[in-house]
């Protein structure tokens, strides 16, 4: 991409910065006093028009709508051209199959598949590949080897099926007693350590077992992943600008921030700002470095790659004050947790949020960011927090060299991009305008609708010899995973000296709790080592277990047969407590119906409690050894003790660490063998990496717009059906028509590994399109993934009645009601529908990023009048639809849909402009970059 586009309008605003040779488009000479009222957010998105203007995909008038964006936002859509490209394995593997898939599509249609490379700097992180097999003491976890090639001679080496049993929780694993007082005396005489070198007892200098865990979950990650992780490397050998972060390095968003991100990116002698997109919903977390980014979809992140800008209606942007303090008692995840509270009540959801007011400069970066991470759960684009003095510092102390930080701050503060201070002539204009404040967050149990006699039932279980009694309430998944909470030092320390405090108070966490402890990245290992809090976490059964996405997305161990058992016979409501941002009922497991987010230290002090149903102001969490109560504020670390940890222990030798690690990546990786042909040699064999079948009737030309006729509904759905509903996520169900495919293909279950796993081969994912259990098909009339098959009147999984329907040449359609395909931006979603043969979506109305990915797959998004609905007009679901387009399609057209019935009603055509309509007459936007490079 370059930094100058050819014969952009703006050129006369090049200007060469002060004491540099580096230029730069000094973008508020454009538009004066309008500049200075823009909000910073929306003056990058100015830049990157300005500076990527060719008169096509990015016309002198877009430039202008996001100039006079007080008048234009929220009525024009606008063009973005970001600086780069971030995926992460699981929603990236697909993108960067279909880039290989395109080549062969271009090849096919006579042009050079040489020339298919992303156009931008694309980061592709494996992160999202490890599943928690040993957790806590490893000998109770059996191994799940998933792709069943674990012990291949010379590739890896062999993983020992019973390992030795860890000492760590209840004996001493050095050569003298650890107790108590001793880890309360000799603490500070704990060595730093880098993961993967042994770490060290604080007391003794002797071994210590978390590193046995780490690396045998990254042995079976290694094994199961193989192929996947050889298509990647392919994938960085033939592709120019693509560069792959490795297994075992951290979290997309996690090394974003700590290693790629740039700020300003230089180019050609050319400054401009930094920005990304990415197939992470996480992406927003780098707003906290005053860089704009978000999570897009596969299919948009694949046109940024191409040279395409991402399209967005010009948002508004809420402006959030920050005023007030914290109390001593409430952590920076407590604000953070209530700030998105408030957001999420304020109705921010589809604008960009942008931060100011004395309370930005009291929040550290890490604060930030994660506020900025916590986009998804309340719904805005990104939140942004420009530049400032905090955000140099910060930079500084991650090794940013001295003159780049001069260069970046005189650049920044040429085009008004630093906020340091506001006054009344400079001050940005907002949308609309709120105040924050802190606040200090209780979690509770919520009511599941359970009968009043029967909310004080318990089951008993018999565990490791003990007896346990598990009632509404229990939790049975306690994890401080890898995104969100892990990049701030300040709460993953308080998690550490609370677990300190609670070991020397003879306190411990039932060992039925599955609990876990995956960093996103080595840097928090590091100075959770160094700081000598890991073996008191590890007492209480948080072991460092890997570095990758774990329970958040489902792939954690399962929970003990004693445990489901109990659930299963009382009906219980048992609980996930994890340090995520997202608790979508089931998501962690199916059984598991209550999920809660909380900081780090509270996730430890659920575990230790045993119960959400607990008010920790009037309830102890245990009695210590002479029976005394042990209240939280007992345990809890001060502000000032975690501070103290934090400003001598996060040093930055740990961004120094991580570097190195990223550049020089590991013996795994680097002795894994790939192709480097133009094309990649797919194996017909292989249940991980597929061709997919998007290209095989694509012609040259397009062909002309075809009518819908006498379509079936394949699903009959309500309100707020989510991606996570539709798109194929967590564990393969051995009931489900994706395992009957892989057993088919020889597989066993403990073969099966993930959907995320198996997100490059598209027979899987079409499998398991619509095979959430949570899914309520009104067909059916009970949460299922079923549907019925009308022509037979069988009752059928989803995938099952497509393939007859598409056997008998029939097209299909989907009935929904309010805010269809609301969660997450994923391409399967649209993907896997349009493979099942879905021709359109008929809904009352849609998140946006999902109808935009359906029209780039190639299906129309239908839209009810306002005020209707199926059942309004009288629609069953049963009938048989049929529609035509007109060839001169235009923005918002309404159309007339018959039923065989003879009901005759109208619909919107959901395409918001000329270019959706372009992107659907090619059938998709794959289709559409194929037909460009031939």
């Amino acid at each position: 991409m370059d930094a100058l586009s050819a014969g952009c309008p703006f050129e006369y605003l090049v200007e060469t910065l002060k004491d540099s040779s580096h230029k730069f488009f000094n973008v508020p000479k454009l538009g004066g006093t309008k500049y200075d009222a823009l909000p910073y957010s929306i003056r990058v998105l100015l830049e990157a028009a300005v500076r990527n203007c060719d008169g096509f995909f990015m016309k002198k008038e877009d430039v202008m709508n996001i100039l006079d964006w007080k008048t234009k936002q929220s009525n024009v859509e606008v063009p973005f051209v970001p600086a780069r490209v971030l995926l992460q394995d699981f929603t990236g593997v697909p993108a960067v199959v279909d880039f290989a898939a395109l080549r062969e599509a271009v090849k096919t249609l006579g042009g050079d598949p040489k020339k298919v490379h992303p156009a931008c700097p694309t980061d592709l992180t494996v992160d999202h590949s490890l599943q928690i097999d040993f957790s806590k003491c490893a000998i109770q976890n059996a191994p799940n080897p998933g792709g069943g090639d674990v012990q291949k001679p010379g590739k890896l080496s062999p993983l020992r099926v019973q390992p030795k049993k860890l000492p760590c929780r209840s004996q001493a694993p050095c050569r003298g007693p650890c107790n108590s007082g001793e880890l309360g005396r000799n603490s500070g005489k704990f060595s730093s350590q880098i993961e993967n070198t042994p770490i060290l007892c604080p007391f003794h200098l002797q071994p210590v077992p978390e590193p046995e865990t780490v690396l045998k979950n990254q042995e079976i990650e290694f094994g199961r992943n193989r192929e996947r992780l050889q298509f990647f490397k392919w994938s960085s050998r033939v592709f120019k600008n693509v560069t792959v972060i490795p297994p075992e390095t951290g979290m997309a968003h996690q090394v974003n921030l700590e290693y790629l991100s740039r700020v300003v990116f230089e180019e050609k002698d050319f400054l401009f700002p930094d920005s990304v997109v990415g197939t992470d919903s996480h992406i927003t977390m780098v707003n906290g470095l005053g860089i704009l980014g978000w999570g897009v979809g596969g299919i948009e992140t694949e046109a940024v790659m191409l040279g395409l800008p991402v399209s967005l209606t010009l948002p508004e942007v809420v402006g959030c004050e920050l005023t007030g303090s914290s109390n001593p008692f409430v952590t920076s995840i407590d604000v953070v947790l209530g700030i998105t509270k408030h957001l999420r009540q304020a109705g921010v959801a589809g604008k960009f949020v942008e931060f100011f007011g004395p309370g930005v400069s009291q929040l550290s970066i890490v604060d930030r960011t994660t506020i900025a991470n916590m986009c998804p759960e309340y719904g805005a684009i990104l939140s942004f927090f420009p530049v400032d003095n905090v955000t140099l510092k910060h930079l500084e102390h991650t090794g940013f060299d001295k003159a780049k930080l001069e260069s970046m701050e005189t650049y920044l503060k040429a085009v008004k991009l630093f906020q340091n201070g506001q006054n009344s002539s400079g001050a940005p204009e907002y949308s609309q305008v709120g105040a924050e404040y802190c606040t200090f967050i209780q979690v509770g149990f919520k009511g599941f609708q359970i009968a009043a006699e029967k909310q004080n039932d318990f089951v008993s279980i018999q565990y490791e010899g003990s007896e346990y009694k598990l009632s509404h309430g229990s939790v049975v998944i306690a994890a401080v995973i890898s995104c969100t909470n892990n990049c701030n030092p300040s709460v993953m320390l308080a998690a550490g000296l609370l677990a300190k405090k609670a070991v020397e108070a003879g306190l411990r966490v039932k060992p039925y709790i599955r609990t876990s402890l995956s960093p996103g990245s080595g840097m928090v290992t590091h100075y959770l080592s160094s700081s000598g809090v890991l073996p008191y976490l590890s007492k209480l059964g948080f072991e460092v277990v890997g570095y990758g996405c774990s329970t958040c997305v489902g792939n954690t161990a399962p929970l003990s047969e004693a445990v489901l058992n109990a659930v299963k016979q009382g009906d219980l409501v048992t609980c996930g407590v994890f340090s995520g941002n997202k608790h979508f009922e089931g998501r962690l497991c199916d059984c598991v119906r209550a999920n809660y987010l909380a900081s780090p230290p509270l996730v430890v002090a659920y575990a230790i409690a045993g119960t959400v149903d607990i008010d920790f102001h009037s309830q102890p969490l245990g009695t210590d050894c002479t029976g005394k109560d042990i209240f939280l504020h007992d345990i809890w670390p001060s502000q000032e003790e975690v501070h103290r940890v934090e400003e001598e222990r996060v040093i930055v030798s740990m961004f120094k660490g991580l570097k190195e690690k990223v550049e020089k990546g590991n013996k795994r990786w680097n002795s894994l063998e790939a192709p480097d042909s133009v094309l990649f040699p797919w194996d017909l064999k292989s249940t991980y990496i597929r061709c997919p079948s998007f290209f095989d009737k694509l012609t040259k030309d397009p062909i002309a717009l075809q009518p819908i006729e006498n379509a079936h509904v394949l699903l009959y759905l309500g309100d707020a059906v989510t991606t996570d509903h539709i798109s194929p996520a967590g564990s393969i169900a051995r009931s489900s028509a994706a395992a009957k495919y892989l057993m088919n293909r020889g597989l066993t279950p403990r073969e099966f590994n993930s959907y995320g796993a198996r997100r490059g081969n598209d027979a899987v994912m079409t499998r398991g399109t619509f095979a959430n259990i949570k899914l309520f098909n009104k067909f059916i009339g009970k949460p299922a993934p079923k549907t019925v098959h009308f022509p037979s009147g069988q009752t059928l999984d989803v995938f099952e009645a497509a393939e007859l329907y598409q056997k008998e040449g029939v097209p299909l359609m989907i009935l929904a009601g309010k805010d269809y395909g609301a969660g997450n931006s994923r391409d399967w979603a649209a993907k896997g529908p349009l493979l099942l043969g879905v021709k359109a979506v008929l809904a009352e109305s849609y998140e946006k990023i999902h109808k935009d990915h359906l029209i780039e797959i190639g299906i129309a998004p239908l839209q009810f009048l306002p005020g209707e609905n199926a059942d309004s007009l009288g629609l069953s679901g049963k009938e048989t639809f049929s529609l035509t387009f007109p060839q001169e399609l235009s923005p918002g057209i309404t159309l007339n849909i018959k039923t065989n019935t003879g009901k005759v009603f109208s619909a919107i055509a959901s395409f918001e402009n000329d270019v959706e309509i372009t992107l659907y007459k090619h059938g998709g936007l794959l289709n559409f970059v194929a037909r460009k490079f031939s």
